[in-house]
């Protein structure tokens, strides 16, 4: 953002610059990765509390990780551009740094997970790389003590059902990309708000609720499509521009605000009542750049738009396939673009809207435009393929980003998605033991 930031709007074109500062130089376009995971007790598969959660802070703080608070609370950790995060129940999460290639953000999760392998053998602490909690019951997990998080709390619940699973049971990949214009942030906002179905079913990896199947392959999906501010936004399926994503941004109601240090929660007042000066509590003050900011990262559609187009619908998943999703869609968005985007554009809403819904139980089953979404797979695998070739990002053994499709091609041959080979294993054993660990004995060679 620019030094502006802390100056109050005084009209829209100024939001709308705000989108405009967000472009890049095609030779300049990155990926960034969020990568989510929980973290258990090893005695009794129960979340980690705060004080657990410190104890591994206060390891990584050796290892050149600087400790971040609120108030007196440590809340996450920075390093150089890197940031460690903590969600409402302590989900643990991975900022990562914006690259140029896949390799890169690869490379990248595999530095860091070895960090945290010297966590779990030595502490009690132990994870799971699956994408909705399978053992505790909401009530049972601890909450974060950030301030934001207990107005959330409250707030959530009021605008769908599941929302507080979202908060508190839910773990994802996010995949930010960089637009270079207007139009390529419409192409891009539409394919991945189309594809959310197929982003759904591919990735699935959350069947499991209180430690029995839910009947879904991706709970987390489902989740998130009963959570309040969530979904996917009715003006993907229109002529999208900045103005258009702004004016329907601004007509949320405002989550929470902060000001001089103190959160307050606004009683249903929209962001544009802000901008207006209408605001009760803040008597004819009007916001600024930091605070739109903020505001947009309290909307929690499938895919949204800040500086970066954020691609958020994929369960997350473990160190061993964690590149599988950025390089699929980095082949499509970075690689693939225009042909991708021919393919989607005359799809209808209701086909999307009805393959979303289905999407989290049907899997690659779901239809979607007279296909299931096992076809279209195969179709926008090639696709991908052929953009990361196209794009020819080698590392150091001289390999393009191909390599990490890899779990993609054995999930669609085989048309079988992580759950459900999870599901397998689990009417076999008949518990979830095997759940742990997978990742503390995971190592990647792929660069």
């Amino acid at each position: 953002m620019s030094n502006n930031s802390k100056a109050p709007i005084e009209n829209k074109s100024q939001l709308i610059q705000y989108f405009i500062d967000g472009v890049k130089k095609n030779t300049n376009q990155r990926i960034g990765v969020e990568h989510e995971k929980f973290l258990f007790s090893k005695n009794n598969l129960k979340r980690i509390d705060y004080q657990q959660l410190k104890q591994v802070f206060e390891i990584l703080k050796d290892k050149g990780w600087e400790l971040e608070y609120e108030k007196d609370k440590i809340i996450g950790l920075r390093r150089e551009n890197q940031k460690i995060t903590t969600e409402p129940g302590f989900q643990y999460e991975l900022s990562g740094a914006p690259f140029k290639n896949i390799h890169s953000v690869c490379s990248e999760n595999s530095s860091h997970f070895n960090e945290l392998k010297e966590i779990f053998n030595y502490t009690s602490v132990t994870t799971s790389s699956i994408a909705y909690d399978p053992f505790n019951k909401l009530i049972d997990i601890p909450k974060s003590p950030k301030e934001r998080y207990k107005i959330m709390t409250s707030e959530m619940p009021k605008g769908g059902k599941l929302s507080l699973d979202m908060m508190y049971k839910t773990a994802g990949i996010q995949i930010n990309y960089d637009y270079t214009s207007e139009e390529d942030f419409e192409k891009k906002f539409k394919i991945g708000n189309y594809l959310t179905p197929l982003t759904i079913a591919l990735f699935a990896n959350s069947p499991f609720n209180e430690n029995k199947l839910s009947g879904f392959l991706s709970y987390r999906g489902k989740v998130w499509q009963e959570t309040n501010r969530g979904g996917i936004m009715p003006i993907t399926f229109e002529k999208v521009n900045f103005e258009k994503y702004i004016d329907y941004a601004i007509n949320y109601p405002i989550l929470f605000l902060k000001k001089n240090g103190k959160y307050f929660s606004s009683n249903d007042q929209t962001f544009k009542d802000f901008l207006n000066g209408n605001l009760d509590f803040l008597k004819g003050e009007k916001p600024t750049l930091e605070d739109f900011e903020n505001h947009l990262g309290t909307i929690f559609t499938e895919l949204r738009l800040k500086q970066v187009i954020e691609f958020r619908s994929l369960d997350t998943c473990n160190f061993g396939c964690i590149c599988n999703g950025p390089s699929f869609f980095t082949g499509l968005i970075y690689g693939s673009l225009d042909e991708t985007y021919e393919i989607i554009k005359n799809w209808k809403k209701e086909e999307v809207m009805e393959a979303y819904l289905k999407a989290p139980k049907q899997g690659l089953n779901t239809l979607l435009h007279n296909k299931k979404l096992i076809d279209w797979g195969k179709i926008f695998l090639d696709l991908s393929k052929r953009g990361l070739e196209k794009r020819n990002e080698l590392n150091k053994s001289g390999k393009n980003e191909t390599i990490y499709l890899k779990h993609i091609e054995e999930i669609i041959i085989n048309k079988k998605t992580r759950a459900e080979m999870l599901i397998e294993q689990f009417n076999k054993t008949k518990n979830l033991n095997f759940l742990v660990n997978h990742d503390e004995n995971f190592s990647y060679s792929g660069f």
